[in-house]
C-alpha cells in the first residue's frame, strides 16, 4: 500500500545529521525547541501553526531512532548510496519504527552529485521511474526524494557542463530532467515528492562574498524559473540550504570589510540574519509559492 502524507506541514524546522549529537544529548531538548517554535508562531498571529521538526539526511537507523525518541516529528533516511534492496530494507525499518509515533519518513531514490557537509557524491544517478512504485509500496515512506539533475552545495556543475548566457555572460547549468519528474508523478499520482540540492546560488551574494575577500569560483545553482516549474508539480518540499549559507556569509564578510574594528557578534550576525530573512521571503513568495498556505 502506498501511503498518503500523514501531515499537512507548511513550515519546516531543519536539523542536519551533523547536529544530531549536540541537539539530542539533553533529553527533551528537541521537543522543547519544537514547542517554543510553536509558541512563537502563535505570538506572531498564526492561530494554528503547522510546523515540523525534521532530520535531514539521516544515514542510519540509529540516528533516525534517536531523533524520533527525542521528539522529532519527521525524519529523512537517506539510503540512496546503498544497493536498491538494502535501501528498501533500511527505509522500511525506519518507517516501521517511526510510524508507531506518528512520525513521517522521507526516503530517497537516486543519487545526487555534489557535497553538503558529509553528504557527497562525484556523480548523479537519475531516479528510475520504474522503481518508485515498488519502493514506496514496500517501504511505506511518506515522501520520496528523487534525483532529476539537482546537486548539493554551491558548486553544482562544472564550467564544462554549462553554457554561457550571451546577455549576462553568466553560466547556465544543464537542464533538469523534468521528463523523469513527470514519469514519477504518473507512477505515483498525488504522492509527495522532494527535491534536494535545489539552491539557486544567487549571483549577487556570490559577488558580494568575492568582493569582500571570498574566492567562490564557478559557483552556480538551479535557476529559479526551473524551481517555479517544479513547485507546480507533485514536489512538496524543495531544499535550498546553500542559498542561506551564501546570504549569511555575504553579509558577515561585508560587515567585517566595512567595519574592521567590529567584534560584537550582534553587530554582524544581525545583518546576516536580516539578509537570510530577505532571501527566504523572496523564495517563499516569488519562487516556491508557499506563502499564505497555513
Amino acid at each position: 500500500m502506498i501511503r498518503k502524507p500523514r501531515h499537512g506541514y507548511r513550515k519546516v524546522l531543519y536539523i542536519d545529521d551533523l547536529c544530531v549529537d549536540e541537539t539530542v544529548r539533553g533529553k527533551g531538548v528537541a521537543a522543547a525547541l519544537y514547542e517554543k517554535t510553536l509558541e512563537y508562531a502563535k505570538e506572531l498571529g498564526c492561530q494554528n501553526p503547522q510546523i515540523v521538526l525534521h532530520l535531514d539526511h539521516g544515514d542510519t537507523f540509529e540516528t533516525c531512532k534517536s531523533c524520533i525518541d527525542s521528539g522529532f516529528s519527521s525524519v529523512m533516511i537517506d539510503g540512496s548510496h546503498l544497493p536498491y534492496e538494502e535501501n528498501v530494507a533500511l527505509t522500511k525499518k525506519v518507517v516501521e519504527y517511526a510510524h508507531q509515533f506518528d512520525v513521517t519518513v522521507e526516503g530517497e531514490l537516486g543519487v545526487l552529485a555534489g557535497v553538503e557537509d558529509e553528504v557527497s557524491s562525484d556523480h548523479h544517478t537519475y531516479t528510475d521511474p520504474e522503481e518508485v512504485i515498488d519502493f514506496a509500496t514496500r517501504t511505506g515512506c511518506d515522501s520520496l526524494a528523487i534525483s532529476i539533475g539537482t546537486s548539493h552545495g554551491a558548486y553544482k556543475f562544472t564550467p564544462e557542463q554549462c553554457t554561457i548566457d550571451p546577455a549576462t555572460g553568466r553560466m547556465v547549468p544543464p537542464p533538469l530532467a523534468f521528463d523523469v519528474l513527470k514519469a514519477v508523478e504518473e507512477k505515483l499520482p498525488g504522492f509527495p515528492i522532494v527535491l534536494h540540492g535545489s539552491s539557486s546560488v544567487p549571483q549577487d551574494e556570490v559577488e558580494t562574498i568575492n568582493k569582500f575577500g571570498g574566492a567562490l569560483k564557478a559557483a552556480i545553482g538551479i535557476p529559479e524559473e526551473w524551481l517555479r516549474e517544479a513547485a507546480k508539480s507533485a514536489v512538496c518540499k524543495i531544499n535550498i540550504d546553500s542559498d542561506s549559507r551564501l546570504a549569511m556569509t555575504a553579509a558577515i564578510r561585508q560587515t567585517f570589510a566595512e567595519k574592521p574594528a567590529e567584534f560584537d557578534p550582534r553587530k554582524y550576525l544581525g545583518p546576516a540574519r536580516d539578509n537570510m530573512k530577505k532571501l527566504y521571503t523572496h523564495k517563499i513568495i516569488n519562487v516556491l509559492g508557499s506563502n499564505d498556505k497555513l
